[in-house]
């Protein structure tokens, strides 16, 4: 497209000059969507293509869901296809308010895929870094955490340490679901009380081995209770810990309230979250102390970028959660690069993790992890590319669900 390419090169070379957007005249033409296989986990990447020739990618959170959100994107369409894709926040209050029940994680997943493709789109057609439609660059590397996930014993001492003589400077542990690490696939059985003294004494060993400047948290991933959870903060010394990651279900702010007087120990939190209203009591009443903000689920650029200003105002970081593949964590990248209140990303491609989400068939251009950073793109829109017959190719069902359960035979959170 000739209009396309001069405005592209206008951008760049005559940043005085007035450009206006609406000469492009572009309009969304399609929204295809793509259950596919990437690495260990089924993800649902969204391609949301224009006239112009102009495409964006995104990417839904909501795993294992896929045929639900696919139904909501099909929904979306009927409204979409024909409008300007750089109307960005409009679209996103169209897609939120245009049904009586707001906010349904099942409806959030669909939005969140599209609004990070139109963001894709729209530094396309600009010329610039999706982090230039934030507000521009606020640092030039966007550091990372690393998860290790060995089971209590001297591999995770020396997993750690590994970690640490290559570079990263913060790391979070996996909760082994019991002593020997078991319990972490469908049905397996899970006893809070019977692993929290083996993980608190073997974190306190990791602490002693690393000393005390490298970052060390862990993610309970919501297993425990307020009591358990107390128990498990009281059980290593004073210090161990720099953040205990969801540590409780989030239902409830109050519970959060009654856990905060029993331990010191910061609590990262939110990476379920899926408006920026879930967020109002753990920032405004001091239940949190890092932002685990999921671009995939909090609604994309648009709702992520008044979080973390929010959080910003509290003097709260945001620590992205990053499970899924690379689409993902470009998002977040651009996120990283652009907020002021930044402490580190969610990597999962670390040394103590090989997932393959970094599959050059599937994803010819990605934002590449160096050492435990992640560089800024200088790249237009997000940076990245995908394989489009290898994505329709690798059709995923959704992976089992685990229903862990306790000796006996109730179920408890996953």
């Amino acid at each position: 497209c000739k209009r396309k390419a001069c405005l592209r090169n206008e951008t760049r070379n005559n940043a005085t000059k007035s450009i206006h957007v609406t000469e492009f005249e572009v309009k969304i033409t399609d929204i295809k969507v793509f259950p596919t296989q990437v690495g260990n986990h089924s993800q649902f990447l969204v391609k949301v293509e224009t006239d112009e020739g102009i495409y964006g990618w995104g990417e839904g959170g909501l795993a294992n869901h896929d045929k639900a959100v696919a139904g909501v994107i099909e929904y979306f369409k009927g409204f979409l296809i024909g409008s300007d894709p750089l109307d960005r926040g409009a679209h996103w209050q169209r897609m939120y308010r245009g049904q009586y029940f707001e906010g349904s994680l099942i409806l959030t997943a669909a939005m969140w895929a599209i609004a990070i493709a139109l963001y894709d789109i729209t530094g396309k057609a600009l010329g610039v870094p999706v982090y230039q439609l934030l507000g521009g660059k606020q640092r030039d590397y966007v550091p990372a955490f690393a998860t290790v996930t060995a089971p209590d014993g001297p591999q995770l001492i020396e997993d750690c340490q590994m970690l640490v003589e290559k570079g990263w400077t913060t790391i979070r542990r996996n909760l082994p679901l019991m002593p020997d690490g078991t319990g972490s696939s469908g049905g397996e059985l899970y006893e809070p009380r019977e692993s929290i003294a083996s993980t608190a004494v073997w974190l306190t060993k990791v602490r002693e081995a690393l000393g005390p400047e490298p970052v060390l948290g862990i993610d309970i991933h919501h297993r425990f209770s307020v009591a358990e959870a107390a128990s498990f903060a009281q059980k290593m010394p004073r210090g161990t810990l720099d953040f205990l990651e969801e540590p409780i279900r989030s239902e409830s702010p109050e519970a959060y309230e009654s856990l905060r007087t029993m331990t010191d120990i910061p609590f990262a939190i939110g990476e379920e979250f899926s408006s920026k209203w879930a967020f109002i009591p753990f920032i405004e009443r001091g239940l949190t102390n890092f932002i685990r903000l999921d671009i995939c689920n909090i609604g994309g650029f648009t709702e992520a970028m008044k979080v973390a200003g929010w959080a910003e105002a509290h003097y709260i970081d945001l620590m992205p959660h990053n499970p899924l593949g690379p689409i993902c964590t470009a998002a977040s990248v651009h996120l990283g690069a652009a907020v002021t209140n930044f402490g580190w990303l969610e990597c999962r491609n670390s040394p103590t993790e090989n997932l393959g989400r970094d599959d050059r068939d599937l994803f010819p251009q990605l934002l590449e992890l160096e050492g435990s950073r992640y560089p800024v793109p200088t790249g237009p829109g997000l940076g990245i590319d995908v394989g489009e017959k290898f994505a329709a190719a690798r059709g995923a069902d959704p992976s089992p669900f685990n229903h862990l359960h306790r000796r006996d035979g109730s179920y408890t959170n996953w």
